[in-house]
């Protein structure tokens, strides 16, 4: 079977047997009917552990809770009940570790979500952040145990969970009993619109050992652009969408009126976070230079927010298109009228020279590096120092640039060596439907006003 297809057959199991092990020390009924039901399957054989699996899928499935969530999709492709049965003890002889920490188990479902969302481009591959963007992003987002960490278009939740790691990695033994309960309970939420990426998201939760009894409330089955969260968030690392989504429209009071998905997301983030506040999220090339709409987004978070680092990531480095993307940092602080928040953009190119591809070269965590010691996480960025790749541009540059362009580069490429390092036909392919994409939505906007004018004439 694909990885896929694999990863659909193990997670159902790896939440039954993770679900069991935390029961043994968590008095939470959601985990009680997991662990008694993954301790059924054990002491099942042949047909009879076939149709008991069967009936807990089924069963699970019907709840209108968490549990209804995450199994609603679920179903038993093995019909061998033999092997079946191999599966099972597989799953149950993974470790999970300490609580709190990657174990055997948490890692083991990273890498089936890895390597699924790489045999699905199409599909899960968009709901996927690779690990190395993700860890660059939580290094250099610094999440501390009194932080409110939200991410709008969640996926499988690694970002949150990343988020969630860093804290205790680095404030474990700094954290008080009711800070480690709320980091679990409501400092980490997030929502999802699609419900096959939501599911995967709760079960990643248990499966690293998150709260189950606030599962359901940490992860959203919504448009989060539609409705702004209960809590306001300190910090907020996202992967939203780019191009246009139709069900998401302009979103309530947002101050640039567009049908760009990506754009909407992005004024959804800048007016939910908190102040203080910063965030990191992955942007498209189009939104660093296109007109209309994207400009006036651009141009209003420079004055608004302190946008102080743009890292420029090369083609082939996401599961979902190999577009080329960014990551962009920017904090919140409280206004100054009339005076811009932005000083100086820290730009880091780690595009010029640098090829990636599921074939030749993976995109992995040391290759960012370079980039989170320039970052100089936690510290003044006064201290910055440039660099060949890493230079600063004043706000005073970048809005003299026609039309507030921050597709910024310098750096040349010293030439290719063979035919493999060319962007691949579908590359170019997908930067020309992002581009028309645009277009088209200028396009609907104006069309649209026009249409508002025409109502208000025939009115008068």
């Amino acid at each position: 079977m694909s990885a896929r297809e694999y990863l659909d057959q193990v997670a159902p199991l790896m939440v039954l047997k993770r679900g069991h092990e935390l029961a043994k020390d968590r008095p939470d009924l959601t985990l009680q009917l997991l662990s008694d039901a993954w301790q059924a399957l054990l002491a099942k054989d042949g047909q009879t552990l076939e149709d008991a699996y069967d009936h807990i899928l089924q069963t699970f499935a019907s709840r209108e809770d968490l549990l209804g969530d995450i199994f609603h999709s679920t179903s038993n492709p093995i019909r061998d009940p033999d092997k079946l049965k191999q599966l099972i003890v597989e799953v149950d002889a993974l470790d999970s570790g300490q609580s709190g920490t990657t174990g055997p188990s948490e890692r083991v479902f990273k890498r089936l979500l890895a390597l699924a969302a790489d045999d699905d481009r199409s599909g899960l591959g968009q709901y996927y952040t690779p690990r190395a963007v993700v860890r660059a992003m939580v290094d250099c987002a610094q999440p501390g145990p009194t932080d409110i960490i939200y991410d709008p278009a969640c996926g499988t939740g690694n970002l949150l969970l990343a988020a969630r790691d860093h804290v205790l990695r680095h404030h474990r033994n700094d954290m008080t009993a009711e800070q480690r309960a709320q980091l679990d309970g409501s400092r980490i939420f997030g929502t999802e619109l699609v419900a096959e990426a939501s599911s995967l998201a709760k079960m990643n939760m248990i499966v690293h050992g998150m709260d189950t009894g606030n599962a359901v409330r940490l992860i959203e089955d919504r448009d989060a652009t539609l409705q702004a969260p209960l809590l306001t968030p300190s910090i907020i690392l996202a992967n939203p969408p780019f191009g246009r989504r139709l069900r998401t429209n302009s979103i309530p009071r947002s101050p640039v009126y567009t049908r760009n998905g990506e754009l909407n997301f992005l004024q959804h983030i800048a007016s939910t976070l908190g102040v203080p506040g910063r965030a990191a999220v992955v942007v498209s090339d189009t939104f660093l230079f296109a007109g209309g709409a994207a400009h006036k987004v651009r141009r209003q978070l420079l004055a608004d927010f302190d946008v102080h680092t743009l890292l420029r990531l090369p083609s082939g480095v996401f599961y979902s298109t190999a577009v080329k993307a960014n990551v962009l940092f920017f904090d919140k602080k409280e206004v100054q009228p009339e005076v811009p928040q932005t000083s100086v953009l820290w730009v880091y190119d780690f595009r010029a020279d640098k090829h990636f591809s599921d074939v030749r070269r993976k995109l992995v965590p040391e290759d960012l590096d370079d980039f989170v010691m320039c970052y100089r996480p936690g510290e003044s960025r006064a201290g910055r120092v440039e660099a060949e790749r890493f230079k600063p541009f004043s706000c005073e540059e970048l809005m003299d640039r026609d039309q507030v362009n921050l597709d910024i580069t310098w750096l040349k490429a010293s030439g290719r060596r063979d035919g493999d390092s060319a962007p691949a036909s579908s590359v170019i392919a997908r930067e020309i439907v992002e581009d028309l994409t645009v277009a088209l939505d200028e396009f609907s906007v104006v069309a649209d006003l026009l249409e508002q004018s025409r109502i208000r004439s025939s009115r008068e």
